[in-house]
C-alpha cells in the first residue's frame, strides 16, 4: 500500500529554526523537500527564553544560512550579560561577559512568532523552487512503517507521506521521536521547565531603564533564595518594545518542592530589585510554558532510526549548564548537518547511510561535546551523589563555606565566567540556591526601593491567552486520575494551582461506599502544551491536531 503514497525527498517536521535550518539547506542543494508545521502560522506554538547565540566554533549559523534574518527577525543584540545572587533583599552582582562572549559571534533577543513566521516565509519560497514548500495546521502524528523499517510519516489532515529522510524537528514533545523509541518522558530530573512573561515597555523605556542604546540590549540572570528553594533561576531579556521575563526549574525540584510555577515567576516580577527595570505599571502580553531537555542527561548520541533524523530540542539538544543557556543555536547548527548528511549520502548513492553521516558530523563539529561535556560525565555527577551533594552544599553554607567566599570577595566573579567550571556544574541546591544566597549575605548590598506592580491572577493569564479548542476530542487522557499518580500535576502545571478551578488539573476528595478518595480531574481547554503533565502525571499525551489549542502571538 505504501507504493500509492505522495513521495517526496525529504519531509521536514516542524518550522522552527531547526526545521528551518534543514529545510534550507536541502532546498539550497536542490532537494524536494515538504515541510509540515501544525500551527497556524510558524511560532505560533514555539516558545523560548529569547536569546539566539551565534557560535564562532559552529559551522552553521541562522544569518548564514538566513542573509537579512538579523535585520529582519530578531530584535536587539545583547552585548551586557549580568546574573544577581540574592537572599532577601540582599543583592550581588556579577558580570558575565567573558562567560557569553566565550566563542560568541553575537547573541539577540528574539520572539518566536515574528521570528519563525520570518524564517517559514523564506523556507516556503526556497522550497517550493525545488518541488516542495511549507504547509501550516498539519500535525504529523506518527512514523509510517514499511514491515519495521521507517519510511515516512502519518497526518491527522493529510494522507500518510513518503520519504527518502525525514527530519523531526518538532520540538521537546515530539511524538515521532517517542514513535521511534529514541527519546521518553519517563525522568523528571531530565527536564526542565520554563514559564515566561511578556511585559510590555513604553517607547524609550529599555533606552532609559537599562542604559542601552537603540540597538543593544542586555540580559539579566537570578539565582538565590527568591524561589523557595527550587533548583534554577529567572532571567530578563530586553527585546525591541518588551521584556522576556521567566523561570527555568529542574522538573523534579518543582515537583518535590509542590511549587506553583506562576507563583515562583512572580516572587521574580515582584523582587525589589526589578522595580526601576519595570516602572510603576505593568502590562503583561502574553504568559507561556515549555518543557527544556537537559542535553547532559538526554541528548541522544545517536538521533536517528532507519530514515528518521531528530534535531533540536526534539533530539534533546538544549544547554542548560548554570547560566549558560542555549538551544536555538544548537538546533540551527544539527538541522543543517543532517541535511547536509542526507546530501553527502545521496551524492554516494546510498541514502541508507544518511544517519550514520549525522551522527560522524555531530561528534566531528564538537556539537555533542557542548552538550554532554566529558568534565561533567567524570566530575558533575559525582556531585550529585545524594551524600556527596548534601555535604556540600552543609559546607558552603557553613562557617568555613562562608569565610572562604567572604576572602575570596569579588575574584568568585571570574569562577562564574570560567565555561570549564560551568560545564561540570552538578545539578544540585548547592549551584542554584546556597552558594548565591551565601554570595549574598556575605558580599551583597541591600536593594532599595520598593516594587508595587501587581502581575495578573492565573485566570487572567489564561483568559488572555488565543484558543482554538478541539470540542469532544481531548489531546491528554488520565490514565490514572488517583491523587497519587497524577497529583504532582495540580501544582507542576504552568495553567493549574491547588485550590483553583480553571486550571488543567485540579484535586479533590470524592465519596466512594462511604470512603473518600483524593482524585484529580482533567479539564484540557486551558492547556499550553508544554507536555509537563506528561512527565509527572500517569497520562497518555499528544498534541492537539493541527491549529488547535494555544496559539501565541510573542513566543
Amino acid at each position: 500500500m505504501t507504493d500509492e503514497y505522495e513521495h517526496y525527498e525529504a519531509v521536514v517536521v516542524g518550522a522552527g529554526p531547526g526545521g528551518a535550518a534543514a529545510a534550507a539547506t536541502l532546498a539550497r542543494n536542490g532537494v524536494e523537500t515538504l515541510v509540515l508545521e501544525r500551527g497556524v502560522d510558524a511560532g505560533s506554538k514555539n516558545v523560548s527564553g529569547g536569546l539566539l547565540y551565534a557560535e564562532e566554533s559552529s559551522p552553521y549559523t541562522i544569518d548564514d544560512l538566513f542573509p537579512g534574518f538579523r535585520e529582519e527577525a530578531s530584535d536587539r543584540e545583547v552585548t551586557e550579560h549580568y546574573i544577581h545572587n540574592i537572599a532577601g533583599r540582599n543583592v550581588k552582582t556579577f558580570d558575565l561577559h567573558d562567560l557569553h562572549h566565550h566563542d560568541t559571534e553575537w547573541a539577540d533577543s528574539v520572539l518566536r512568532r515574528k521570528m519563525d513566521s520570518w524564517l517559514a516565509r523564506e523556507v516556503h519560497e526556497m522550497t517550493r523552487e525545488t518541488g516542495g514548500g511549507l504547509l501550516t495546521e498539519v500535525r504529523v502524528n506518527g512514523l509510517l512503517r514499511e514491515g519495521a523499517e521507517i519510511v515516512g510519516v502519518t497526518c491527522d489532515e493529510l494522507d500518510p507521506i513518503k520519504a527518502d529522510v525525514i527530519i523531526a524537528a518538532d520540538g521537546v514533545n515530539s511524538e515521532l521521536a517517542r514513535d521511534a523509541g529514541l527519546m521518553d518522558w519517563e525522568e523528571p530530573d531530565e527536564w526542565f521547565q520554563g514559564v515566561k512573561a511578556v511585559a510590555e515597555m513604553p517607547e524609550g523605556a529599555i533606552e532609559d531603564r537599562f542604559n542601552v542604546d537603540e540597538d543593544e540590549g542586555v540580559a539579566h540572570l537570578f539565582s538565590g533564595d527568591l524561589f523557595q528553594n527550587v533548583r534554577g533561576g529567572g532571567f530578563l531579556y530586553t527585546n525591541d518594545q518588551s521584556l522576556s521575563i521567566g523561570t527555568v526549574f529542574h522538573l523534579d525540584s518543582i515537583a518535590d518542592e509542590r511549587a506553583e510555577p506562576q507563583e515562583l515567576l512572580d516572587n521574580l516580577l515582584t523582587h525589589p530589585l526589578l522595580a526601576d527595570w519595570l516602572g510603576d505599571e505593568y502590562t503583561e502580553l502574553e504568559y507561556s510554558a515549555k518543557l527544556v531537555p537537559d542535553s547532559k542527561k538526554v541528548a541522544h548520541p545517536s538521533p536517528y532510526r532507519d530514515r528518521l533524523l531528530l534535531v533540536g530540542d526534539a533530539a534533546g539538544q538544549m544547554q542548560a549548564q548554570g547560566p549558560i543557556i542555549k538551544g536555538m543555536n544548537h538546533a540551527v547548527t544539527a538541522g543543517a548537518l543532517a541535511a547536509e548528511a542526507f546530501v553527502d549520502a545521496r551524492s554516494r548513492g546510498d541514502v541508507s547511510a544518511t544517519g550514520e553521516r549525522y551522527v560522524s558530523k555531530l561528534e566531528n563539529e564538537g556539537v555533542m561535546d557542548k552538550l554532554r561535556p566529558t568534565r561533567y560525565k567524570t566530575l558533575g555527577k559525582l556531585g550529585e551523589v545524594g551524600p556527596i551533594a548534601s555535604v556540600m552544599n552543609s559546607v558552603t553554607d557553613s562557617v568555613v563555606g562562608r569565610t572562604a567566599i567572604s576572602v575570596l570577595g569579588d575574584r568568585t566573579e571570574s569562577l562564574f565566567n570560567s565555561p570549564f567550571l560551568m560545564g561540570m556544574l552538578p545539578d544540585t541546591r548547592m549551584g542554584y540556591v546556597t552558594v548565591p544566597k551565601v554570595l549574598a549575605e556575605e558580599l551583597g548590598d541591600p536593594v532599595e526601593g520598593e516594587n508595587t506592580i501587581e502581575p495578573p491572577e492565573l485566570d487572567d493569564r489564561i483568559g488572555d491567552l488565543t484558543y482554538d479548542i478541539d470540542e469532544g476530542n481531548p489531546h491528554i487522557e488520565l490514565r490514572d486520575n488517583s491523587f497519587a499518580a497524577s497529583g504532582t500535576a495540580v501544582t507542576a502545571c504552568p495553567v493549574s494551582a491547588k485550590d483553583f478551578g480553571g486550571g488543567c488539573y485540579r484535586d479533590e476528595y470524592v465519596g466512594t461506599n462511604g470512603t473518600e478518595e483524593h482524585v484529580v480531574s482533567l479539564d484540557t481547554q486551558p492547556c499550553v502544551e508544554c507536555g509537563t503533565c506528561a512527565v509527572v502525571a500517569d497520562t497518555d499525551w499528544t498534541h492537539p491536531e493541527g491549529g488547535k489549542g494555544v496559539e501565541y502571538k510573542q513566543g
